[in-house]
Protein backbone atom coordinates (compact mmCIF):
# COMPACT_ATOMS: atom_id res chain seq x y z
CA UNK A 1 0.00 0.00 0.00
CA UNK A 2 1.64 3.63 -0.97
CA UNK A 3 1.88 5.79 1.78
CA UNK A 4 3.16 9.14 2.17
CA UNK A 5 7.16 7.85 0.83
CA UNK A 6 5.62 7.31 -2.84
CA UNK A 7 4.64 11.11 -3.15
CA UNK A 8 5.51 14.35 -1.99
CA UNK A 9 5.07 17.66 -0.60
CA UNK A 10 5.88 20.59 -2.70
CA UNK A 11 6.02 24.19 -0.33
CA UNK A 12 2.96 25.29 -1.53
CA UNK A 13 1.17 21.58 -0.86
CA UNK A 14 2.46 21.71 2.61
CA UNK A 15 1.41 25.85 3.19
CA UNK A 16 -1.93 24.40 1.89
CA UNK A 17 -2.26 21.83 4.13
CA UNK A 18 -1.37 23.68 7.21
CA UNK A 19 -3.73 26.86 6.21
CA UNK A 20 -6.57 24.27 6.00
CA UNK A 21 -6.18 22.83 9.27
CA UNK A 22 -5.08 25.89 11.24
CA UNK A 23 -8.56 27.16 9.93
CA UNK A 24 -10.29 24.08 11.38
CA UNK A 25 -8.86 24.22 13.93
CA UNK A 26 -9.59 27.53 14.67
CA UNK A 27 -13.46 27.45 13.50
CA UNK A 28 -14.11 24.33 15.71
CA UNK A 29 -12.06 24.40 19.00
CA UNK A 30 -11.17 21.08 18.51
CA UNK A 31 -7.89 19.87 20.77
CA UNK A 32 -5.68 19.01 17.77
CA UNK A 33 -5.91 17.95 14.07
CA UNK A 34 -3.13 15.49 12.58
CA UNK A 35 -3.35 13.70 9.08
CA UNK A 36 -2.27 10.46 9.07
CA UNK A 37 -1.65 8.16 5.65
CA UNK A 38 -2.67 4.82 5.40
CA UNK A 39 0.19 3.23 5.91
CA UNK A 40 -0.19 4.66 9.85
CA UNK A 41 2.73 7.67 9.40
CA UNK A 42 1.79 10.79 10.85
CA UNK A 43 1.52 13.39 7.29
CA UNK A 44 0.67 16.79 8.92
CA UNK A 45 -1.12 18.27 12.88
CA UNK A 46 -1.82 21.46 13.86
CA UNK A 47 -3.11 22.46 17.53
CA UNK A 48 -1.90 20.93 21.11
CA UNK A 49 0.76 18.54 20.82
CA UNK A 50 -0.98 15.05 21.90
CA UNK A 51 0.00 13.58 25.31
CA UNK A 52 0.71 10.01 23.88
CA UNK A 53 2.87 8.31 21.13
CA UNK A 54 1.86 10.13 17.97
CA UNK A 55 3.67 6.93 15.60
CA UNK A 56 1.98 4.21 17.81
CA UNK A 57 -2.00 6.50 17.57
CA UNK A 58 -1.09 6.66 13.78
CA UNK A 59 -0.97 3.10 13.18
CA UNK A 60 -3.70 2.02 15.42
CA UNK A 61 -5.66 5.08 13.50
CA UNK A 62 -5.25 3.33 10.15
CA UNK A 63 -5.67 -0.02 11.44
CA UNK A 64 -9.07 1.01 12.68
CA UNK A 65 -10.19 3.06 9.35
CA UNK A 66 -8.97 -0.05 7.76
CA UNK A 67 -10.90 -2.56 9.79
CA UNK A 68 -13.91 -0.14 9.86
CA UNK A 69 -13.99 -0.30 5.65
CA UNK A 70 -13.98 -4.17 6.07
CA UNK A 71 -17.05 -4.15 8.95
CA UNK A 72 -18.44 -1.54 6.39
CA UNK A 73 -18.45 -3.99 3.36
CA UNK A 74 -19.73 -6.86 5.53
CA UNK A 75 -22.90 -4.56 6.07
CA UNK A 76 -23.32 -4.04 2.52
CA UNK A 77 -21.68 -0.53 2.71
CA UNK A 78 -18.87 0.16 0.28
CA UNK A 79 -16.82 2.40 3.26
CA UNK A 80 -17.30 4.35 6.17
CA UNK A 81 -16.28 7.64 5.13
CA UNK A 82 -16.00 8.92 8.94
CA UNK A 83 -15.98 7.33 12.00
CA UNK A 84 -16.22 9.36 15.62
CA UNK A 85 -14.95 7.80 19.28
CA UNK A 86 -17.10 9.37 22.09
CA UNK A 87 -15.04 9.31 25.32
CA UNK A 88 -16.28 9.93 28.90
CA UNK A 89 -14.21 13.52 28.72
CA UNK A 90 -12.51 13.50 24.70
CA UNK A 91 -13.85 12.03 21.62
CA UNK A 92 -12.14 11.80 18.27
CA UNK A 93 -13.64 11.93 14.66
CA UNK A 94 -11.84 10.49 11.79
CA UNK A 95 -12.55 11.50 7.67
CA UNK A 96 -11.21 10.00 4.81
CA UNK A 97 -8.85 12.42 2.45
CA UNK A 98 -9.05 10.94 -0.82
CA UNK A 99 -8.80 7.74 -0.12
CA UNK A 100 -5.10 7.44 1.02
CA UNK A 101 -5.23 9.87 4.22
CA UNK A 102 -7.42 10.31 7.39
CA UNK A 103 -7.87 13.33 9.14
CA UNK A 104 -8.11 13.12 13.09
CA UNK A 105 -10.07 15.97 15.09
CA UNK A 106 -9.01 15.26 18.73
CA UNK A 107 -11.56 17.21 20.85
CA UNK A 108 -13.15 17.69 24.50
CA UNK A 109 -16.18 19.42 25.65
CA UNK A 110 -15.18 23.13 24.00
CA UNK A 111 -17.10 21.87 20.88
CA UNK A 112 -19.73 20.11 19.76
CA UNK A 113 -19.66 16.87 17.27
CA UNK A 114 -22.38 18.67 15.03
CA UNK A 115 -19.46 21.43 14.48
CA UNK A 116 -16.78 19.10 14.36
CA UNK A 117 -18.88 17.24 11.81
CA UNK A 118 -20.03 20.43 9.80
CA UNK A 119 -16.80 21.47 9.35
CA UNK A 120 -14.81 19.07 9.02
CA UNK A 121 -16.85 17.89 5.76
CA UNK A 122 -16.02 20.93 3.94
CA UNK A 123 -11.96 20.68 5.20
CA UNK A 124 -12.15 17.15 3.74
CA UNK A 125 -13.52 18.53 0.33
CA UNK A 126 -10.36 20.92 -0.16
CA UNK A 127 -8.16 18.55 1.25
CA UNK A 128 -8.95 15.86 -1.11
CA UNK A 129 -8.13 18.53 -3.90
CA UNK A 130 -4.52 19.39 -2.32
CA UNK A 131 -3.94 15.61 -2.27
CA UNK A 132 -5.50 14.29 -5.71
CA UNK A 133 -3.22 17.17 -7.13
CA UNK A 134 -0.19 15.79 -5.18
CA UNK A 135 -0.99 12.39 -6.38
CA UNK A 136 -0.96 13.02 -10.45
CA UNK A 137 1.92 15.01 -9.97
CA UNK A 138 3.55 11.76 -8.59
CA UNK A 139 1.88 9.42 -10.35
CA UNK A 140 0.51 7.54 -7.76
CA UNK A 141 -3.65 8.53 -8.13
CA UNK A 142 -5.67 7.36 -4.87
CA UNK A 143 -6.98 3.50 -5.60
CA UNK A 144 -9.36 2.27 -3.10
CA UNK A 145 -7.66 0.52 -0.04
CA UNK A 146 -8.45 -2.51 0.51
CA UNK A 147 -7.53 -5.35 3.33
CA UNK A 148 -6.95 -4.77 6.86
CA UNK A 149 -3.87 -2.75 7.47
CA UNK A 150 -0.35 -2.34 6.14
CA UNK A 151 2.31 -4.50 7.96
CA UNK A 152 3.19 -1.46 9.48
CA UNK A 153 0.50 -0.62 11.38
CA UNK A 154 -0.29 -4.66 12.27
CA UNK A 155 3.11 -4.87 13.24
CA UNK A 156 2.61 -1.94 15.87
CA UNK A 157 -0.82 -3.52 17.23
CA UNK A 158 1.04 -6.66 18.14
CA UNK A 159 3.67 -4.36 19.54
CA UNK A 160 1.53 -2.77 21.85
CA UNK A 161 -1.16 -6.03 22.45
CA UNK A 162 1.29 -8.98 21.96
CA UNK A 163 2.46 -11.45 24.42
Amino acid sequence: MPGASSWSFREEDSKAITDLMSGLLRETSVRSLLLVDRAGQIVANVGEAPQFDTQAFASLTAADFSANDQLAKMIGEHEFASLFHQGEKESMYLADVAHRVILVALFDNRTTLGLVRLKVKSAVEELTRVFEDMFKRAGTEAPKIEGFGSKEAEDEIDKLFGD
